[in-house]
């Protein structure tokens, strides 16, 4: 085993100080030019700024499908890819499925057109809609609805009974954007002039809707707020998730989650996007994507006031 003493420590440091220097001169580089280069290489950490909304330009070659993390990424990739590979094979064009972790990183993707296509919740959407940075192209159906709702759910073993039950206890949120997963359950404290730091005990932040059900299944979460279609789907799916929790609350309806994509998409490549997603249920291929992520079928958006505006 080699001892590196101090002495040794020198001696090692300025052989690699003379390797380095002799590197420089064999190279022939000028000190300037090279300090020029290395400048312009450097990221100033200090002097970072907010890239400008439609300055990044997708890759016309590809179609890029951003979702939510409405689901868990391994959820969202195996209910959405049916539906991502049709639209690309209907496009002319390979299609890839764009995913990240917060609501709000896909909302920046959408508004520097880095996305061709968004798959957002309804909270996101009222943000990119107040940015300037997103536009509403369609939205999902379902069992003839365009409205959802948030659905509060405890274990079911859980004498929680109203959500004023749940002071004390462990409170699972989705994402800071989400409507039902976080917004909706801050305006019920806000009735009850309370805040989550205060009113809870500890609260948690899961980043999808299939997480916050199973926090409050498996016991880590005495409760949660949830997305009425995720919950609904999910648990057709696996009966298990309605058999190991209940829903204690119910919010009025809501806008159903849209489809939206970037203001500064081209007008072509809109219509065409529109087009294909709203003629989807027409094809048997197409229908078969709709089920896969429980739609019925794509229709035009509904009255704003659905989404606050």
């Amino acid at each position: 085993m080699t001892v590196f003493t101090k002495k040794r420590f020198g001696c090692v440091w300025r052989n690699a100080m003379c390797l380095g220097l002799l590197f420089f001169l064999l190279v022939g580089c000028d000190s300037g030019q090279q300090e020029k280069a290395e400048q312009e290489r450097l990221v100033r950490l200090d002097k970072l700024q907010q890239l400008p909304a439609g300055q990044a330009e997708s890759n016309s070659q590809t179609l890029r499908i951003g979702v939510g993390a409405i689901l868990s990424p391994q959820g969202t990739a195996l209910s959405y890819q049916p539906l991502i590979d049709y639209l690309g094979r209907r496009m002319g064009k390979p299609a890839i499925l764009v995913q990240r972790k917060t609501y709000q990183e896909l909302n920046d993707l959408l508004a520097r057109n880095v996305v061709d296509l968004g798959f957002i919740c309804t909270g996101a959407y009222a943000e990119g809609t107040r940015n300037g940075a997103i536009s509403l192209l369609v939205v999902p159906q379902i069992n003839g609805k365009t409205t959802y709702r948030a659905f509060v759910i405890v274990p079911a073993a859980s004498p929680v009974r109203e959500f004023g039950d749940l002071r004390g206890k462990v409170f699972a949120f989705t994402d800071p954007l989400s409507n039902t997963g976080y917004l909706y359950p801050l305006s019920l404290l806000r009735g009850m002039e309370q805040q989550p730091e205060t009113f809870f005990g500890r609260t948690i932040f899961t980043y999808s809707h299939d997480r916050s059900m199973a926090a409050v299944m498996e016991g880590l979460a005495d409760g949660a707020s949830v997305d009425s279609l995720v919950y609904k789907f999910a648990g057709k799916r696996n009966p298990e998730i309605l058999a190991r929790t209940r829903v204690i609350w119910e919010s009025q309806d809501f806008g159903i989650p849209p489809v939206v994509v970037p203001r500064t998409i081209s007008p072509e490549k809109k219509a065409a996007l529109k087009e294909l997603l709203l003629g989807l249920h027409q094809d048997a291929e197409g229908e078969k994507a709709l089920a896969a992520i429980g739609v019925e079928r794509f229709v035009e958006p509904p009255e704003p006031r659905l989404y606050g505006f």
